[in-house]
């Protein structure tokens, strides 16, 4: 009489066959001994995921003979758990001066470090800190020393001086807030100093350039576009206020009132004076045209149609629209200050002293110039060649491994 092969006790544990007495490929038979009482020792047949998991943790890596037997060592070595334990993600917090309705420098690095870090971290943008989610917070970036120093302070009251980055702006290192006793105690408080371009650690004390590091800002690259030969159209992009020097843009723009050829396109919010200067020098200089504040989209749409973006700024952190710039195969004339050095390299071609018009207004009559004579090696082409060099600097996967590198920093134990 044929024997029922379920019988044999490596049958029913899920084998092909036995090997040694007492055991098969799928570990120990159970005995009556292993049995509780009124228990059968034949282990169960139920089928289902709990029975594929028990095979899984039950069987080893020997392969026995048979095809069928391989078949179902295969599916013993494939077994996963059904789920994936939960494992909690560490919580960053960015503090920035400015939200959404500001559109300015901060809220769109603010937004894009959230953006880059949420892969990995649960991220919030907060403008003061604590409030009723700061007990979930293990680490904070703080973007402007002086101006987010209430939050900074906050921090090392509740935490100490630990798991915190202070993110240098122009006016912390150049500007109106450089010698503020507010911005020097935040820079003494932070576990981290990062700075947004290479030349900003000459502006630190000596003392503080052991814990400070460079996250260049990024975004993304777009196609360079082919650019009228007819004009040379230049734009400038920023709020119409002192430290982005719109002055030095309007005299430049009188300089050039009787070039038909150069085109000055001019975008930022503007208000009282500013507002009333510029409504002047768009009356007096038919082609410079104040455009007002734009979308965000709209504004890196005129840079990449632009021949050349000016950036006339007396103190930069590390100006956002450079970055767009080069990004987007537009090559830069900026006025030589540290924030556009350290973005655009000591060596690059296209710089004014700031605060200079008629060198800027001479740029751009040369740009002009050569584009018609020689636009395959002309100013333009050589600046744009030097950008192209610079791009990957800004490319987005090398700022998000810089700041996942940061954030690692801030979590690890000293």
């Amino acid at each position: 009489m044929r024997r029922d092969p379920r019988d044999h006790p490596a049958r029913a544990a899920g084998c092909a066959r036995p090997t040694t007495p007492g055991t098969t490929q799928c570990g120990p038979v159970p005995s009556a001994a292993d049995s509780g009482p009124g228990r059968s020792a034949r282990p169960s047949t139920a089928r289902g995921p709990a029975r594929k998991h028990r095979r899984a943790r039950a069987c080893v890596r020997e392969r026995p003979a048979g095809p069928h037997a391989r078949r179902r060592a295969r599916r013993c070595e494939g077994a996963r758990p059904r789920y994936k334990p939960w494992v909690p993600r560490s919580s960053v917090v960015i503090v920035s001066p400015s939200l959404a309705d500001a559109n300015n420098g901060n809220w769109q690095t603010a937004r894009r470090w959230a953006q880059l870090l949420r892969r990995e971290h649960a991220v919030r943008i907060v403008t003061r800190w604590p409030d009723e989610h700061a007990p979930r917070d293990h680490a904070m970036l703080a973007l402007h020393a002086f101006r987010s120093a209430p939050s900074i302070q906050a921090w090392s009251a509740a935490r100490g001086s630990q798991r915190l980055a202070v993110v240098l702006t122009g006016t912390d290192l150049y500007g109106e807030f450089a010698d503020r006793p507010e911005t020097a105690h935040s820079l003494s408080l932070a576990t981290r100093l990062v700075t947004l371009q290479d030349q900003a650690f000459a502006a630190l004390p000596p003392a503080l350039r052991a814990k400070a590091a460079v996250v260049y800002q990024s975004t993304t690259a777009r196609r360079a576009l082919a650019k009228s030969p007819r004009q040379l159209r230049a734009v400038a992009v920023g709020h119409l206020r002192p430290v982005k020097d719109p002055a030095t843009l309007f005299a430049a723009a009188g300089l050039l009132a009787d070039r038909e050829d150069i085109e000055l396109l001019h975008v930022g919010e503007a208000a009282g004076e500013w507002e009333q200067q510029a409504r002047g020098v768009m009356a007096a200089c038919p082609r410079y045209r104040w455009l007002g504040p734009l979308p965000h989209a709209r504004a890196r749409d005129l840079i990449q149609r632009a021949h050349v973006l000016v950036h006339a700024s007396v103190a930069e952190g590390g100006a956002h629209v450079v970055m767009e710039a080069v990004r987007s195969g537009t090559p830069v004339l900026a006025s030589r200050i540290d924030g556009n050095v350290g973005m655009l390299g000591a060596g690059y071609g296209g710089y004014f002293p700031a605060g200079d018009p008629h060198a800027l207004a001479a740029l751009l009559i040369r740009c002009r110039t050569e584009q018609k004579q020689a636009p395959a090696s002309g100013l333009l082409a050589r600046l744009r060649a030097q950008c192209d060099a610079r791009a990957p600097l800004f490319d987005p996967e090398a700022e998000r491994r810089a700041l996942l590198n940061l954030v690692h920093d801030l979590l690890t134990p000293p």
